[in-house]
This record gives structure tokens, sequence and C-alpha cells, in this order.
């Protein structure tokens, strides 16, 4: 959206931010919430912040998104301290209270905003380029899993209710196929048969919860590689970003969706799939550095998943583009006609890849 400056300025005077706004540029990052990097003249030094609007057609309950993130920022803070760690500014987000002591504030139009400590000296990457990068990421979402173990308090909300429920999911698509509304069953066919064939995997982690196999966690549910913020000079993995959707879950949902974005060397939309294939060079990465950080309380069964999570995860997340696709793209935003049925084929194809070496990935997990 274009800036307003007389609206962000006015938004900037309800949190506790001794200074002047100088200026605000928007931030690109993110398809989701309207973010905003703010300067501010604090004594004669400038300060960066960040100023967002959650997007409430998303999520819906920002008292309970809000609640999530103050706790869990709260409790890794105290953590970071309580260990003496360097950079813990640096290494989770601040939520900085509005004047009169809550996380956001609503504006009369019904906007709800909130401001957050920037982090500097930090940068975001699209996608994994070196195997050294994939292990930060690993060791990043580990780290960030291990510092809520402990969490106090009552159970998290769920801000995307069964957001990862994949039953969920196969049953959705089930309904596009029978509806076709959109008249795209006919082309899609090989993808839908695709998809139901693999119905055998839909539940396990499902029924491995369900039966207390394995036990449900603080999940962060959006492990893309661009939510890890990593040190300019040194490389290292600062800071997680994107904690919309923390909630409960299970671990082995973070890691998934980390095999999904980081192990692949094409976009998700990839139209040639010979391309499309898991690099075992940066799973082994990835699991060495998630393994490093969150192998301290991961129990057997759910190390046992390890790799069969990423096959999973990129399933649930192709059945999702391929529903869209029947359903008329009403979902993800599309930029070209079959733009969801690519997506679906390059995750299926993923899904294959995954298959053909599942053994191989779960060997060097267990010898980690």
């Amino acid at each position: 959206m274009p800036y307003q400056e007389s609206k962000l300025l006015e938004i900037s005077r309800q949190f506790q931010i001794y200074g002047d706004l100088l200026h605000a540029e928007p931030c690109k990052i993110g398809h989701i919430n309207e973010t905003y990097i703010a300067t501010y003249n604090q004594g004669g030094i400038q300060v960066r912040y960040v100023h967002q609007r959650i997007n409430t057609n998303v999520f819906k309950d920002p008292d309970a998104v809000m609640d999530n993130f103050v706790r869990v920022t709260s409790h890794q803070r105290r953590k970071l301290d309580a260990q003496g760690a360097r950079d813990a500014s640096r290494r989770t987000i601040t939520v900085i209270p509005t004047r009169n002591g809550r996380p956001y504030y609503r504006n009369g139009d019904g906007e709800c905003w909130r401001t957050l400590v920037f982090v500097e000296g930090v940068r975001t990457f699209e996608a994994v380029e070196t195997t050294v990068q994939a292990y930060e990421a690993g060791k990043a979402f580990g780290e960030f899993q291990e510092l809520l173990v402990d969490l106090p308090g009552a159970r998290l909300a769920e801000t995307i209710p069964h957001f990862h429920n994949t039953r969920r999911r196969f049953m959705a698509l089930q309904t596009a196929v029978q509806a076709d509304r959109a008249n795209r069953a006919r082309e899609a066919s090989r993808e839908i048969q695709f998809a139901l064939r693999q119905e055998k995997i839909v539940d396990v982690i499902l029924n491995a919860l369900a039966k207390k196999k394995i036990p449900e966690r603080v999940t962060h549910n959006d492990t893309k590689f661009n939510n890890v913020m990593l040190d300019v000079v040194t490389g290292k993995a600062m800071c997680v970003v994107d904690l919309d959707t923390v909630m409960p879950g299970s671990a082995l949902y973070d890691f998934g969706d980390m095999v999904r974005t980081t192990t692949s060397p094409t976009l998700e939309d990839e139209l040639d799939l010979a391309k499309v294939q898991i690099r075992l060079p940066m799973f082994k990465a990835l699991a060495r550095g998630y393994l490093e950080s969150a192998g301290t309380f991961l129990t057997r069964a759910e190390r046992s998943l390890i790799a069969f999570s990423g096959k999973l995860i990129t399933f649930t997340i192709g059945i999702r583009f391929l529903t869209d696709y029947l359903c008329g793209d009403t979902y993800f935003r599309v930029h070209r006609p079959q733009h969801n049925l690519d997506r679906a084929r390059t995750q299926f194809k993923l899904v294959e890849s995954i298959e053909k070496q599942e053994a191989t990935m779960q060997k060097f997990a267990d010898s980690i």
C-alpha cells in the first residue's frame, strides 16, 4: 500500500517511542502484513523501529496473535538473558508497548498496529545459496523451538486453526474434485490421481500426536529461509521473525517445511520439472544444524520421522495449490494461467524425489 505519512505519524505517537519520526519506508518483504521501517531521532542518535499493520483478514483475532507474540518473545528473552547470551536484543524480537501498555494499537478505522525494535546488522535471503546457510537455518529454527520447550502458562492460541492438518487439506481436495466448479478437473487429472494415491501418508503425524506417541510443541509453522535473519558480517543466524503463526503444533511440521523450502534448487512454481529434486548436501546441512540445536529435546519417535516430515509437508502444500486451482484460484495469488497447477506439479515432483532418497536421508539424521 502507498505510504501515508500523516497516518504513520499518528500511529507512531501511540507507542512508547521517545523521539521524533524522521522518515519511513515500506518494507517489501512478506505478503500478509503492511510493514514500514521508521527512523527516529532519539537524543541526536538515529534509531529504527518497525511499524506493522496486522492483516486481520488472515489473523482474525489480533488479541490472540499478540498474546502469543508477547509470551513467546518475552520468554525467549528471559532465557537468553539467564544464559548470559551475547546479542540477546538481536536474537529475539522486542515488542514496543503502546502508551497505555498494550501490545498493539487499534485506530478509529479498526486497523491493528504493532511496533517492534528493528534488528540492525542483519539481512535475509529469499533462497538458500550455500550449505552453510542451510546449516544456519536449521540451527536457528531448532534453537527457536528449544527456547520455547518450557514456555509456562496456558496453551497458546491457534492463530490459524488446523493450519498443518493434512487430513483436512486432503478432504478439501476431495470436495474440490467432486464439485469441479471451475471445470478444471480434467486438465489436472494426472495431479489429482497422484494426490489421491498418497492418502496413506496423510494421517501419520496427526495419529502420532493424537496417540501421544510424539508431543505437541510450540512451533513456528512458517519456516521459510527468508524468516531467518543472518548477521551481515559473520553469516551466523541471529533471529527468527514472522511470528504470527507461532502456536501449538509438531516440531516435525517446522522441519518438514524447511526441507520443502531449502533443499530444492528451484522456485516453488518451476516449469522445468527435470530441475526439481532434493539436494542431499543441503538436506544434510539443514538436518545437522537443526538436530544440533533441537536434538536436546526431540524424542526418539520424533527423530524417526525427520525425513518423512519433509515429504508430508511438501505434499500438504502441493494439495493446497491443487485445491485452489480446482476452485478457481481463490486463495493464492496467481500471475499466469495454471499458476497454481504449476505449483502443485513442482511440489509433487519434490515429493517423488524425497521418497526416492527418504531412507538415505533418515539414515543420515539417525547418525547425528
